[in-house]
């Protein structure tokens, strides 16, 4: 018995699993309403306030990339072409952050700054000069590697990156509510992005279930850190330093990461398969875009706000 591991438990409960500790994590914070309270904000100290705002952006950034990483050892076992469909599912899961982000960074931040012009200049340099830079490294990265050598690990951290410089928007958010008071928006915040990040976790290993040994556990506690940490950063930004100019700047930086990892995706997959655009991944592309698309509108705006924000 001593020797049993993780990838010795039933495949239903490696499936499950996490879905059930993200529903008791979800149970907890729901019941519990830790942020009910923010009438002492004003009062508080600035070390109080980065105290605070680490605990909620833990909450919602890092624990549930946490718990997303837990599908690892159900991921690992699939059979190449499945892997292939999850790393598609996991692009689409991208694909949406970045549509999304796109049009935050348009709507609720580029339009609202008091230097429009400066703004789209913010958002055309963020995208094209972070693409460019990770694109010129990554093209650096395998002039250095041989075919033999194509690392699923790498591929990981920059998904990681990528999903890390999103987050740090997140956090704007919870910043912003935090310091203003509002606890009703902060709880909603809160909650809708613990069901969104955690479908960040098996974005981020879904690229190292590919690669024949596993890696050691701190890789995948620096790719959690990496992924939903910076929401804790966003958090301090937002109360400390509001600004929609660096906002733009931001989001514009972290769609400009996800669209350079979507190659990656696309060329881990090419690497070892004949296609990359199948019917499978082509469909699973679009149920991890539909999935975002469910737990960011239709839940959060629908069931959540129904809840916490009566008529």
């Amino acid at each position: 018995m001593s020797g049993r591991t993780l990838y010795d438990l039933p495949r239903w409960v490696l499936a499950i699993g996490p879905v059930v500790i993200l529903l008791a994590v979800f149970a907890v914070l729901f019941l519990t309403s830790p942020f009910g309270d923010l009438s002492a904000v004003d009062e508080a100290s600035t070390l109080e306030i980065v105290w605070m705002l680490t605990i909620i952006g833990a909450i919602a950034g890092i624990i549930p990339v946490a718990i997303g990483m837990l599908w690892f050892p159900f991921i690992r076992d699939l059979d190449p072409r499945y892997l292939h469909a999850f790393l598609a599912l996991a692009a689409g899961v991208l694909a949406f952050i970045a549509v999304e982000m796109t049009e935050d960074m348009i709507f609720d931040y580029g339009l609202e700054a008091e230097n429009t012009m400066l703004a789209a200049t913010l958002a055309i340099v963020g995208v094209g000069g972070t693409f460019a830079i990770m694109y010129a490294a990554s093209q650096w990265r395998q002039r250095k590697m041989s075919t033999s050598e194509k690392s699923g690990l790498e591929i990981a951290y920059l998904v990681a990156l990528a999903l890390g410089l999103h987050s740090i928007g997140e956090g704007l958010g919870i910043g912003v509510a935090y310091i203003n008071g509002d606890a009703t928006l902060l709880m909603l915040l809160v909650l809708a992005f613990v069901m969104h990040n955690v479908m960040e976790g098996p974005t981020v290993v879904a690229a190292v279930a590919r690669d024949r040994a596993t890696p050691p556990l701190r890789h995948f506690a620096a790719m959690g850190l990496i992924a939903g940490g910076p929401v804790i950063l966003g958090g301090y930004i937002g109360s400390f330093a509001q600004s929609n100019l660096l906002a733009v700047l931001f989001f514009a930086i972290a769609i400009g990461a996800i669209l350079q990892v979507l190659i990656e995706v696309a060329e881990l997959i090419r690497f070892d398969a004949e296609a990359v655009l199948t019917r499978t991944n082509a469909a699973t592309f679009t149920v991890g875009f539909a999935l975002m698309f469910l737990l960011e509108d239709v839940l959060t705006d629908v069931v959540l706000e129904g809840w916490l924000v009566p008529a």
